[in-house]
Protein backbone atom coordinates (compact mmCIF):
# COMPACT_ATOMS: atom_id res chain seq x y z
CA UNK A 1 0.00 0.00 0.00
CA UNK A 2 3.06 2.48 0.52
CA UNK A 3 3.96 2.20 -3.11
CA UNK A 4 -0.03 3.47 -4.14
CA UNK A 5 0.26 6.12 -0.84
CA UNK A 6 3.31 7.74 -2.16
CA UNK A 7 2.24 8.11 -5.80
CA UNK A 8 -1.14 9.77 -4.38
CA UNK A 9 0.67 12.22 -2.28
CA UNK A 10 3.14 12.77 -5.05
CA UNK A 11 0.59 13.26 -7.90
CA UNK A 12 -2.67 14.24 -5.90
CA UNK A 13 -2.61 15.12 -2.33
CA UNK A 14 -5.71 17.53 -2.79
CA UNK A 15 -8.01 14.05 -4.32
CA UNK A 16 -8.41 12.89 -7.71
CA UNK A 17 -10.92 14.30 -10.41
CA UNK A 18 -13.88 12.07 -10.31
CA UNK A 19 -15.90 11.69 -14.26
CA UNK A 20 -19.01 9.72 -15.43
CA UNK A 21 -18.03 6.63 -16.81
CA UNK A 22 -20.58 7.02 -19.98
CA UNK A 23 -17.89 10.14 -20.98
CA UNK A 24 -15.06 7.76 -20.69
CA UNK A 25 -15.89 5.93 -24.13
CA UNK A 26 -18.61 4.08 -25.48
CA UNK A 27 -21.37 2.26 -24.42
CA UNK A 28 -22.22 -1.07 -26.56
CA UNK A 29 -25.36 -2.23 -27.60
CA UNK A 30 -25.31 -6.33 -28.23
CA UNK A 31 -27.18 -8.61 -30.09
CA UNK A 32 -30.73 -10.30 -30.46
CA UNK A 33 -30.30 -13.91 -28.88
CA UNK A 34 -32.87 -16.11 -27.40
CA UNK A 35 -31.48 -18.31 -24.66
CA UNK A 36 -32.63 -21.29 -26.76
CA UNK A 37 -30.78 -19.99 -29.48
CA UNK A 38 -27.07 -19.52 -27.18
CA UNK A 39 -27.41 -23.17 -26.42
CA UNK A 40 -28.35 -24.51 -29.69
CA UNK A 41 -25.67 -22.60 -31.22
CA UNK A 42 -23.03 -23.15 -28.18
CA UNK A 43 -19.76 -25.37 -29.14
CA UNK A 44 -17.80 -27.60 -26.86
CA UNK A 45 -14.53 -26.46 -27.97
CA UNK A 46 -12.97 -23.48 -30.29
CA UNK A 47 -15.70 -21.20 -30.13
CA UNK A 48 -14.55 -17.81 -31.00
CA UNK A 49 -16.72 -15.87 -29.24
CA UNK A 50 -18.07 -15.48 -26.70
CA UNK A 51 -21.85 -14.65 -25.55
CA UNK A 52 -22.78 -13.10 -22.16
CA UNK A 53 -26.37 -13.54 -21.17
CA UNK A 54 -28.11 -12.83 -17.58
CA UNK A 55 -26.23 -13.95 -13.92
CA UNK A 56 -22.98 -16.31 -15.17
CA UNK A 57 -24.56 -17.19 -18.30
CA UNK A 58 -22.47 -17.42 -21.14
CA UNK A 59 -21.64 -19.48 -24.56
CA UNK A 60 -18.98 -19.93 -26.91
CA UNK A 61 -20.18 -19.64 -30.68
CA UNK A 62 -18.61 -19.83 -34.05
CA UNK A 63 -18.22 -16.22 -35.25
CA UNK A 64 -20.60 -16.99 -38.32
CA UNK A 65 -23.32 -17.07 -36.04
CA UNK A 66 -23.27 -13.82 -34.57
CA UNK A 67 -23.70 -10.96 -37.04
CA UNK A 68 -20.64 -9.28 -37.82
CA UNK A 69 -21.71 -5.36 -36.74
CA UNK A 70 -22.21 -7.03 -33.57
CA UNK A 71 -19.24 -8.73 -32.30
CA UNK A 72 -17.49 -6.21 -30.02
CA UNK A 73 -13.34 -7.43 -30.64
CA UNK A 74 -11.84 -4.36 -28.44
CA UNK A 75 -11.14 -5.54 -24.27
CA UNK A 76 -14.70 -3.85 -23.00
CA UNK A 77 -16.62 -4.02 -19.17
CA UNK A 78 -19.83 -5.91 -19.66
CA UNK A 79 -22.85 -5.48 -17.04
CA UNK A 80 -25.14 -8.04 -15.60
CA UNK A 81 -27.69 -5.58 -15.63
CA UNK A 82 -30.76 -8.12 -14.36
CA UNK A 83 -31.24 -10.34 -11.33
CA UNK A 84 -27.41 -10.88 -10.24
CA UNK A 85 -26.11 -7.48 -11.09
CA UNK A 86 -22.31 -7.47 -11.49
CA UNK A 87 -19.54 -6.91 -14.28
CA UNK A 88 -17.43 -8.75 -16.50
CA UNK A 89 -13.98 -7.70 -17.71
CA UNK A 90 -13.53 -9.57 -21.16
CA UNK A 91 -10.73 -9.16 -23.79
CA UNK A 92 -11.42 -11.42 -26.40
CA UNK A 93 -14.29 -10.88 -29.63
CA UNK A 94 -17.82 -11.35 -27.87
CA UNK A 95 -21.34 -9.69 -27.68
CA UNK A 96 -23.82 -10.11 -25.04
CA UNK A 97 -27.77 -10.23 -25.61
CA UNK A 98 -29.44 -6.65 -26.31
CA UNK A 99 -31.00 -6.59 -22.74
CA UNK A 100 -27.07 -6.10 -21.56
CA UNK A 101 -24.93 -3.62 -22.63
CA UNK A 102 -20.76 -3.03 -22.28
CA UNK A 103 -18.57 -0.46 -21.96
CA UNK A 104 -15.48 0.23 -24.11
CA UNK A 105 -13.06 2.68 -22.77
CA UNK A 106 -10.97 4.81 -24.78
CA UNK A 107 -10.37 7.68 -23.26
CA UNK A 108 -6.76 7.79 -22.59
CA UNK A 109 -6.17 9.06 -19.06
CA UNK A 110 -8.03 5.79 -18.40
CA UNK A 111 -6.69 1.91 -17.67
CA UNK A 112 -9.86 0.14 -18.23
CA UNK A 113 -9.21 -2.30 -15.86
CA UNK A 114 -8.90 -0.23 -13.31
CA UNK A 115 -12.30 1.32 -13.95
CA UNK A 116 -13.89 -2.78 -13.29
CA UNK A 117 -12.13 -3.62 -10.74
CA UNK A 118 -13.48 -0.29 -9.47
CA UNK A 119 -17.19 -1.09 -10.64
CA UNK A 120 -16.47 -3.92 -8.72
CA UNK A 121 -16.71 -1.90 -5.18
CA UNK A 122 -20.24 -0.39 -6.70
CA UNK A 123 -22.11 -4.41 -7.14
CA UNK A 124 -23.55 -4.12 -3.53
CA UNK A 125 -24.88 -0.35 -3.84
CA UNK A 126 -26.23 -1.36 -7.12
CA UNK A 127 -28.01 -4.66 -6.23
CA UNK A 128 -30.10 -2.46 -4.02
CA UNK A 129 -30.87 0.05 -6.77
CA UNK A 130 -31.64 -2.37 -8.96
CA UNK A 131 -34.13 -4.15 -6.26
CA UNK A 132 -35.36 -0.52 -5.25
CA UNK A 133 -36.55 0.42 -8.79
CA UNK A 134 -38.05 -2.99 -10.04
CA UNK A 135 -41.02 -4.79 -9.15
CA UNK A 136 -39.81 -8.64 -10.23
CA UNK A 137 -36.91 -9.16 -11.19
CA UNK A 138 -33.91 -6.73 -9.56
CA UNK A 139 -33.01 -4.38 -12.99
CA UNK A 140 -30.22 -1.82 -13.43
CA UNK A 141 -31.77 1.08 -16.28
CA UNK A 142 -28.44 1.92 -18.80
CA UNK A 143 -28.34 5.70 -16.75
CA UNK A 144 -27.63 3.84 -13.75
CA UNK A 145 -24.41 3.23 -15.02
CA UNK A 146 -23.80 5.52 -17.66
CA UNK A 147 -24.06 8.53 -14.38
CA UNK A 148 -21.74 6.58 -12.50
CA UNK A 149 -18.48 8.25 -11.07
CA UNK A 150 -15.60 7.08 -11.56
CA UNK A 151 -12.37 8.08 -9.77
CA UNK A 152 -9.83 9.23 -12.40
CA UNK A 153 -6.10 9.29 -10.68
CA UNK A 154 -2.45 9.43 -12.78
CA UNK A 155 -2.14 6.69 -14.77
CA UNK A 156 0.54 5.09 -13.26
CA UNK A 157 -1.66 5.22 -10.06
CA UNK A 158 -3.83 2.93 -11.60
CA UNK A 159 -1.74 0.56 -13.54
CA UNK A 160 0.17 0.17 -10.06
CA UNK A 161 -3.61 -0.54 -8.40
CA UNK A 162 -3.97 -3.14 -11.02
CA UNK A 163 -0.94 -4.70 -11.28
CA UNK A 164 -1.68 -5.41 -7.41
CA UNK A 165 -5.44 -6.63 -8.01
CA UNK A 166 -4.55 -9.24 -11.03
CA UNK A 167 -1.82 -10.52 -8.12
CA UNK A 168 -4.80 -10.58 -5.59
CA UNK A 169 -7.05 -12.03 -8.01
CA UNK A 170 -4.74 -14.81 -9.29
CA UNK A 171 -3.83 -15.79 -5.80
CA UNK A 172 -7.46 -15.43 -4.75
CA UNK A 173 -8.34 -17.98 -7.49
CA UNK A 174 -5.52 -20.66 -6.61
CA UNK A 175 -6.86 -20.73 -2.93
CA UNK A 176 -10.56 -20.53 -3.38
CA UNK A 177 -9.41 -23.66 -6.08
CA UNK A 178 -8.13 -25.58 -3.64
CA UNK A 179 -10.69 -24.88 -0.88
CA UNK A 180 -13.63 -25.54 -3.63
CA UNK A 181 -11.36 -29.09 -4.15
CA UNK A 182 -11.07 -29.87 -0.48
CA UNK A 183 -14.83 -28.83 0.18
CA UNK A 184 -15.68 -30.95 -2.83
CA UNK A 185 -14.09 -34.06 -1.57
CA UNK A 186 -15.47 -33.33 2.29
CA UNK A 187 -18.80 -33.57 0.43
CA UNK A 188 -18.44 -36.78 -1.27
CA UNK A 189 -16.66 -38.36 2.66
CA UNK A 190 -20.01 -36.71 3.52
CA UNK A 191 -22.11 -38.53 1.20
CA UNK A 192 -20.67 -41.54 1.80
CA UNK A 193 -20.95 -41.88 5.30
CA UNK A 194 -24.99 -40.52 5.48
CA UNK A 195 -25.48 -43.44 2.81
CA UNK A 196 -23.42 -45.95 5.30
CA UNK A 197 -25.25 -45.01 8.14
CA UNK A 198 -28.39 -45.01 6.19
CA UNK A 199 -28.17 -47.83 4.37
CA UNK A 200 -29.34 -51.03 6.57
CA UNK A 201 -29.94 -54.79 4.52
CA UNK A 202 -32.35 -56.65 5.32
CA UNK A 203 -31.46 -59.90 5.57
CA UNK A 204 -29.84 -61.59 8.19
CA UNK A 205 -31.94 -59.64 11.13
CA UNK A 206 -30.94 -56.43 10.07
CA UNK A 207 -33.46 -53.27 10.23
CA UNK A 208 -36.45 -53.83 8.46
CA UNK A 209 -37.46 -51.44 5.88
CA UNK A 210 -41.32 -50.19 5.81
CA UNK A 211 -43.48 -48.08 3.00
CA UNK A 212 -43.65 -44.54 4.38
CA UNK A 213 -47.61 -44.21 4.32
CA UNK A 214 -47.40 -47.16 6.87
CA UNK A 215 -45.26 -44.63 9.37
CA UNK A 216 -47.02 -41.32 8.77
CA UNK A 217 -49.56 -39.71 6.63
CA UNK A 218 -49.11 -37.20 3.61
CA UNK A 219 -51.04 -34.18 4.02
CA UNK A 220 -50.85 -31.22 1.05
CA UNK A 221 -50.26 -27.94 1.97
CA UNK A 222 -52.60 -25.14 0.04
CA UNK A 223 -53.09 -21.56 -0.36
CA UNK A 224 -49.86 -19.44 0.05
CA UNK A 225 -49.52 -17.17 -2.97
CA UNK A 226 -45.64 -15.45 -3.13
CA UNK A 227 -47.43 -12.41 -2.37
CA UNK A 228 -49.13 -13.34 0.96
CA UNK A 229 -45.63 -13.51 2.50
CA UNK A 230 -44.68 -11.22 5.06
CA UNK A 231 -42.42 -10.38 7.19
CA UNK A 232 -44.30 -11.02 10.47
CA UNK A 233 -47.17 -12.72 11.35
CA UNK A 234 -47.86 -16.71 11.19
CA UNK A 235 -45.18 -18.88 10.70
CA UNK A 236 -44.91 -20.24 6.78
CA UNK A 237 -42.76 -22.32 4.51
CA UNK A 238 -43.45 -21.69 0.38
CA UNK A 239 -42.31 -24.38 -1.17
CA UNK A 240 -40.01 -22.75 -3.51
CA UNK A 241 -38.18 -21.59 -0.16
CA UNK A 242 -37.75 -25.14 0.77
CA UNK A 243 -35.48 -25.37 -2.64
CA UNK A 244 -33.60 -21.92 -2.03
CA UNK A 245 -33.47 -21.48 2.11
CA UNK A 246 -33.65 -24.52 3.80
CA UNK A 247 -31.36 -26.97 4.60
CA UNK A 248 -31.64 -30.20 6.63
CA UNK A 249 -33.84 -28.65 9.41
CA UNK A 250 -35.54 -25.43 10.32
CA UNK A 251 -36.89 -24.27 13.74
CA UNK A 252 -37.39 -20.40 12.45
CA UNK A 253 -39.05 -19.71 8.75
CA UNK A 254 -38.20 -17.23 6.79
CA UNK A 255 -41.64 -15.86 5.71
CA UNK A 256 -44.91 -15.07 7.67
CA UNK A 257 -48.15 -15.16 6.23
CA UNK A 258 -51.62 -12.68 7.82
CA UNK A 259 -53.47 -14.02 10.77
CA UNK A 260 -56.56 -13.57 8.77
CA UNK A 261 -55.24 -16.08 6.11
CA UNK A 262 -53.54 -18.51 8.39
CA UNK A 263 -56.31 -20.43 9.86
CA UNK A 264 -57.52 -21.09 6.44
CA UNK A 265 -54.14 -22.99 5.42
CA UNK A 266 -52.32 -26.49 6.39
CA UNK A 267 -50.27 -26.82 8.98
CA UNK A 268 -47.05 -28.37 9.79
CA UNK A 269 -46.17 -29.20 13.42
CA UNK A 270 -43.29 -29.37 15.28
CA UNK A 271 -41.37 -32.53 13.56
CA UNK A 272 -42.83 -33.05 10.58
CA UNK A 273 -41.32 -32.37 7.06
CA UNK A 274 -42.30 -30.42 4.45
CA UNK A 275 -41.52 -31.39 1.37
CA UNK A 276 -41.43 -29.60 -2.41
CA UNK A 277 -43.02 -32.03 -4.41
CA UNK A 278 -42.56 -29.86 -7.78
CA UNK A 279 -39.53 -28.76 -10.15
CA UNK A 280 -37.92 -28.32 -13.04
CA UNK A 281 -35.04 -30.54 -12.13
CA UNK A 282 -35.71 -34.34 -10.99
CA UNK A 283 -32.58 -34.18 -8.72
CA UNK A 284 -34.85 -31.44 -6.82
CA UNK A 285 -38.29 -32.59 -6.53
CA UNK A 286 -38.64 -34.34 -2.94
CA UNK A 287 -36.36 -32.11 -1.29
CA UNK A 288 -37.25 -31.83 2.22
CA UNK A 289 -36.86 -29.83 5.26
CA UNK A 290 -37.50 -31.21 9.25
CA UNK A 291 -39.92 -28.77 10.91
CA UNK A 292 -38.54 -28.93 14.97
CA UNK A 293 -39.57 -24.89 15.60
CA UNK A 294 -42.06 -24.42 18.88
CA UNK A 295 -45.31 -23.68 16.93
CA UNK A 296 -46.79 -24.79 13.50
CA UNK A 297 -45.83 -23.42 10.30
CA UNK A 298 -48.41 -22.89 7.65
CA UNK A 299 -46.61 -24.66 4.26
CA UNK A 300 -47.97 -23.57 0.36
CA UNK A 301 -49.71 -25.59 -2.21
CA UNK A 302 -47.02 -27.63 -4.27
CA UNK A 303 -45.58 -29.10 -0.92
CA UNK A 304 -46.35 -32.49 1.30
CA UNK A 305 -46.59 -32.32 4.92
CA UNK A 306 -45.67 -35.99 6.18
CA UNK A 307 -46.45 -36.48 9.55
CA UNK A 308 -44.83 -39.14 10.97
CA UNK A 309 -43.34 -40.75 14.88
CA UNK A 310 -39.81 -40.79 13.37
CA UNK A 311 -36.95 -38.93 14.36
CA UNK A 312 -37.40 -35.44 11.73
CA UNK A 313 -33.65 -35.37 11.20
CA UNK A 314 -33.50 -38.75 10.37
CA UNK A 315 -36.03 -38.90 7.73
CA UNK A 316 -34.69 -35.31 6.12
CA UNK A 317 -31.45 -37.18 5.70
CA UNK A 318 -32.87 -40.02 4.28
CA UNK A 319 -34.19 -38.16 1.89
CA UNK A 320 -30.28 -37.36 0.48
CA UNK A 321 -29.56 -40.88 0.05
CA UNK A 322 -29.25 -42.41 -3.21
CA UNK A 323 -31.74 -45.07 -1.39
CA UNK A 324 -34.42 -42.35 -1.62
CA UNK A 325 -33.28 -40.77 -4.70
CA UNK A 326 -33.60 -44.36 -6.25
CA UNK A 327 -36.65 -45.23 -5.46
CA UNK A 328 -39.01 -41.08 -6.15
CA UNK A 329 -38.12 -41.76 -9.70
CA UNK A 330 -40.45 -44.36 -10.25
CA UNK A 331 -43.39 -41.54 -8.77
CA UNK A 332 -42.06 -38.78 -10.82
CA UNK A 333 -44.69 -37.20 -14.00
CA UNK A 334 -44.82 -34.42 -15.87
CA UNK A 335 -43.10 -32.81 -18.67
CA UNK A 336 -41.40 -29.80 -18.11
CA UNK A 337 -42.56 -28.98 -14.29
CA UNK A 338 -41.91 -32.87 -12.88
CA UNK A 339 -43.68 -33.72 -9.96
CA UNK A 340 -44.10 -36.20 -7.32
CA UNK A 341 -47.93 -37.03 -5.21
CA UNK A 342 -47.80 -37.84 -2.02
CA UNK A 343 -48.86 -41.15 -2.96
CA UNK A 344 -45.85 -42.02 -4.88
CA UNK A 345 -44.08 -40.85 -1.71
CA UNK A 346 -46.22 -43.18 0.79
CA UNK A 347 -44.61 -46.09 -1.22
CA UNK A 348 -40.94 -45.47 -1.09
CA UNK A 349 -39.61 -47.74 1.78
CA UNK A 350 -37.66 -45.81 4.85
CA UNK A 351 -35.30 -47.90 6.89
CA UNK A 352 -36.90 -48.37 10.44
CA UNK A 353 -34.61 -48.27 13.65
CA UNK A 354 -35.20 -47.70 16.83
CA UNK A 355 -35.98 -44.06 17.86
CA UNK A 356 -32.56 -44.14 19.71
CA UNK A 357 -30.60 -45.27 16.79
CA UNK A 358 -32.78 -43.06 14.47
CA UNK A 359 -31.28 -40.21 16.81
CA UNK A 360 -27.97 -41.56 17.02
CA UNK A 361 -27.71 -41.06 13.45
CA UNK A 362 -29.33 -37.58 13.43
CA UNK A 363 -26.56 -36.33 15.61
CA UNK A 364 -23.93 -37.86 13.95
CA UNK A 365 -24.66 -36.11 10.56
CA UNK A 366 -25.52 -33.07 12.07
CA UNK A 367 -21.84 -32.72 12.55
CA UNK A 368 -21.40 -33.83 9.20
CA UNK A 369 -23.22 -31.32 7.68
CA UNK A 370 -22.09 -28.43 9.99
CA UNK A 371 -18.53 -28.86 8.56
CA UNK A 372 -19.39 -29.38 5.04
CA UNK A 373 -22.28 -26.10 4.98
CA UNK A 374 -22.47 -24.16 7.55
CA UNK A 375 -20.66 -20.75 6.85
CA UNK A 376 -20.25 -20.18 10.83
CA UNK A 377 -18.07 -23.35 10.71
CA UNK A 378 -15.29 -25.20 8.73
CA UNK A 379 -14.08 -24.68 5.04
CA UNK A 380 -16.68 -22.61 3.70
CA UNK A 381 -16.25 -20.53 6.25
CA UNK A 382 -12.68 -20.08 5.22
CA UNK A 383 -13.54 -19.89 1.76
CA UNK A 384 -16.02 -16.77 2.91
CA UNK A 385 -13.45 -15.28 4.74
CA UNK A 386 -10.93 -15.57 1.98
CA UNK A 387 -13.35 -13.86 0.12
CA UNK A 388 -14.10 -10.88 2.18
CA UNK A 389 -10.63 -10.15 2.82
CA UNK A 390 -10.15 -9.80 -0.84
CA UNK A 391 -12.83 -7.51 -1.14
CA UNK A 392 -11.63 -5.33 1.65
CA UNK A 393 -7.88 -5.11 -0.35
CA UNK A 394 -9.59 -4.49 -2.98
CA UNK A 395 -12.19 -1.73 -1.27
CA UNK A 396 -9.20 0.07 0.32
CA UNK A 397 -7.43 0.48 -2.75
CA UNK A 398 -9.76 1.83 -4.72
CA UNK A 399 -10.99 4.34 -2.18
CA UNK A 400 -10.24 8.31 -3.29
CA UNK A 401 -10.66 11.60 -2.01
CA UNK A 402 -13.04 13.25 -4.53
CA UNK A 403 -10.78 16.63 -5.45
CA UNK A 404 -12.65 20.37 -4.99
CA UNK A 405 -13.00 21.38 -8.68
Amino acid sequence: MSRIDDLIAEHCPGGVPFRQLANLGHRNAGTSITAAKMKAIQVKAGGQVRVFAGGQTIADVAENSIPAKDIIRDPSIIVKSRGHIGFSYYERPFTHKAELWSYTLTDPAIDQKFVYYYLLTKVDELQEVARATSVKLPQLGIRDTDTLKIPVPPLEVQREIVKILDTFTELEAELEAELEAELEARKRQYAYYRDSLLSFPEAGGGVRWVPMGELGEFVRGNGIQKSDLMNEGTPAIHYGQVHTHYGIWADETKSFVGDALAPKLRKAHPGDLVIATTSEDDAAVGKAVAWVGNEDTVVSGDAYIYRHSLDPKYVAYFFQTNDFQSQKKRGITGTKVRRISGDALSKILIPFPDRAHQERISSILDKFDALVNDLSAGLPAELNARRQQYEYYRNKLLTFEEAVP
